[in-house]
C-alpha cells in the first residue's frame, strides 16, 4: 500500500487511520469513539466552525444557543457524551416545560396525554379549547371506523386524518412535527419519525386505543429516572467544543476549512480523499456531512449511494433572538413558550421564552427576558428572503398579538439555517437502508452517520456516529508487530 493512501503512521496495535467527513455534532462524535477504540483520525471541516447544527452565542452580553437548545435525555448518547468530555456536571433540565399553542385566537394549554399530538385521552383534548366541537364529534368517530391498513409506511398527517380527522394534524400533529423537522405532517414518514405511532397503528384497530394502550405500556414499565429533555449551563452549542478538544486530547486531528472534493478507493488498499490543497491517505472512512455535500463527495466513491442522497429534501429555517429589559415590559409572558400551527397563518412558527425555560440565561442577567421565534418551513420559506430587521420585526407583530409584548428589544440577532432539516418523507427508512447497503458494499471501510439517517435529534445523531465508528472499528484489525 502506498505511503499515501495508506494512512502512514501506524504503529503496532493501531486499528489505522480513519478520516471522518464533517465537523459537526456526529462527525464529531465518531472521531470520539474511533479513538477509544484504537484508530488515529482526521476529522475534515469544510468551513471554519464545527458543530453543524449545534452553535453557541450571545445576546447583550448572556450566552445563548442559536440552533439546537435541548436534547432528549431519555435517550443516553448525548449526555453520556457529554459526561465523557468533562462536562457532565454543566447538564441542567429545563426550569419549565409548560408550553402552549397559540391558535384560534388565543394561548391554549398543550393536551395532555397524546403522542406526538394524537391523543389517547379525550377529556384533556376537549378541555384545551385547540379542537372544534365539531372536531371532537370527528375524533370520536375513529371508535367506529374500519381498520386503516398502513401498508410499509404512509405519512404521518395522511393517517392521522384518517383516523382523526384534519383538525388534529392541523392544529396539534403539525405545530410538533414542525417544532422537530420543520417540516409538513403530510409528507413525514410515520414509520421513521414516530415509529411507536407506527407500530399502534399496524395493531390497533382504532387510533385512540392504540394510543392508550401505548401510554398504559409505557406507564406500566419501569419508570426511568431523570427529566425528558436536558440542556448544557451555556448552552447545548458548548457540547462540539467540548467534544472537540476531547478529540484532539486523545491525538485525533481537526481540519478546518477542508471542504472534501473527491473520495476514491485507490487500488491499493486504501481512500484517496481529496480536498482543495491536500490528499489525505486512509484506512476507512465515515461520511458524517449533510445529504447534499456527501453525495457530491461520493459520486464516484460510492455512486448508488449518492444517487439515493440526491433525493433528500431539506427544509430552511430562521431563528430571531432577542433580549428584553423587563423594565420595559407590560408584564412578562408565563410558561416555556408556544407553538404555533401553520393553519392559523402567522409568520412565526413557535417562540420559546428562554430565560424561563433555562436557568442559566434566568440567572445570569435578572434585568434581561430572553426569548427566540422561528420562522420558516418546509415550502414555506418565502419570508426568509427578507432582511433581519425585517424577520426581527414580524416576530415583534406576531409576539405582541400572542402574548401582548409591546416593548422593543435592546438586542435582536437572527440566524439561517439554510437547508438545515432533512425531511423525513415516506419511505425514507428503506432509503436509508439502500444507502447503508450500498457503501458497506464498497471494496474498502465506508460508512454513514448524521442526521438524515436515523432521527434528527441529538441523541439520535450521537447513536448513528457510534454505530458508524463501531462497523469501521470491526472491519479493521490491529497492526501486529513487525507488520506492514
Amino acid at each position: 500500500m502506498s505511503a499515501a493512501h495508506s494512512g502512514t503512521g501506524r504503529e503496532p496495535g493501531s486499528v489505522g487511520h480513519v478520516v471522518v467527513i464533517g465537523g459537526g455534532i456526529a462527525g464529531l462524535a465518531a472521531a470520539h469513539r474511533l479513538l477509544e477504540g484504537g484508530a488515529r483520525v482526521t476529522v475534515l471541516e469544510a468551513g471554519d466552525r464545527l458543530g453543524g447544527k449545534l452553535r453557541a452565542g450571545e445576546i447583550a452580553g448572556v450566552g445563548v444557543d442559536l440552533g439546537a437548545e435541548s436534547m432528549l435525555a431519555r435517550r443516553p448518547e448525548a449526555v453520556d457524551l457529554a459526561r465523557a468530555v468533562g462536562i457532565g456536571d454543566r447538564l441542567q433540565p429545563p426550569t419549565t416545560a409548560t408550553a402552549s399553542l397559540w391558535t384560534r385566537g388565543a394561548l391554549r394549554p398543550m393536551p395532555k396525554g397524546h403522542v406526538m399530538g394524537v391523543p389517547g385521552d379525550l377529556t384533556p383534548l376537549a378541555s384545551a379549547g385547540v379542537i372544534s366541537a365539531a372536531g371532537l364529534t370527528r375524533v370520536e368517530e375513529d371508535l367506529r371506523l374500519p381498520r386503516t391498513e398502513v401498508g410499509e409506511d404512509v405519512a404521518v398527517g395522511e393517517y392521522v386524518a384518517r383516523r382523526l380527522g384534519r383538525e388534529v394534524v392541523d392544529r396539534l400533529v403539525e405545530p410538533l412535527l414542525g417544532g422537530v423537522y420543520a417540516g409538513d405532517a403530510y409528507r413525514i414518514s410515520m414509520r421513521a419519525a414516530v415509529p411507536q405511532l407506527f407500530e399502534a397503528a399496524r395493531t390497533a384497530r382504532s387510533l385512540l386505543e392504540g394510543v392508550r394502550a401505548l401510554q398504559e405500556r409505557t406507564a406500566a414499565a419501569t419508570p426511568v429516572a431523570g427529566p425528558v429533555f436536558m440542556g448544557i449551563d451555556g448552552g447545548i452549542g458548548t457540547l462540539p467544543g467540548a467534544v472537540a478538544d476531547a478529540v484532539r486530547g486523545a491525538g485525533g486531528e481537526i481540519l478546518h476549512h477542508s471542504p472534501v472534493q473527491d473520495l476514491r478507493w485507490t487500488g491499493e488498499g486504501g481512500w484517496e480523499v481529496r480536498t482543495g490543497d491536500r490528499s489525505l491517505g486512509a484506512d476507512a472512512v465515515i461520511m458524517a456531512a449533510p445529504a447534499d455535500a456527501a453525495a457530491r463527495i461520493l459520486r464516484h466513491g460510492c455512486p448508488a449511494a449518492a444517487a439515493e442522497l440526491d433525493t433528500v429534501d431539506y427544509a430552511s429555517m430562521a431563528l430571531v433572538t432577542m433580549a428584553f429589559r423587563r423594565a420595559d415590559l407590560d408584564h412578562v409572558p408565563t410558561g416555556s413558550g408556544f407553538l404555533v400551527p401553520p393553519v392559523d397563518g402567522h409568520r412565526i412558527k413557535a417562540s420559546t421564552f428562554a430565560s424561563h425555560k433555562w436557568g442559566w440565561i434566568g440567572d445570569a442577567d435578572p434585568d434581561l427576558f430572553v426569548l427566540r421565534t422561528s420562522l420558516g418551513r418546509y415550502q414555506d420559506d418565502a419570508d426568509l428572503k427578507r432582511d433581519d430587521s425585517e424577520l426581527v420585526a414580524l416576530s415583534l407583530a406576531d409576539l405582541g398579538e400572542a402574548v401582548g409584548l409591546a416593548a422593543r428589544p435592546v438586542a435582536a440577532t437572527v440566524t439561517r439555517w439554510s437547508d438545515g432539516l432533512p425531511q423525513y418523507d415516506v419511505g425514507h427508512l428503506d432509503r436509508v437502508a439502500r444507502i447503508r447497503a450500498a457503501v458497506a458494499g464498497t471494496p474498502g471501510p465506508l460508512r454513514v452517520c448524521g442526521a438524515v439517517y436515523d432521527g434528527v435529534g441529538i441523541p439520535a445523531c450521537i447513536g448513528s456516529a457510534r454505530r458508524a465508528a463501531d462497523e469501521i472499528l470491526g472491519t479493521l484489525t490491529p497492526l501486529a508487530a513487525g507488520g506492514e
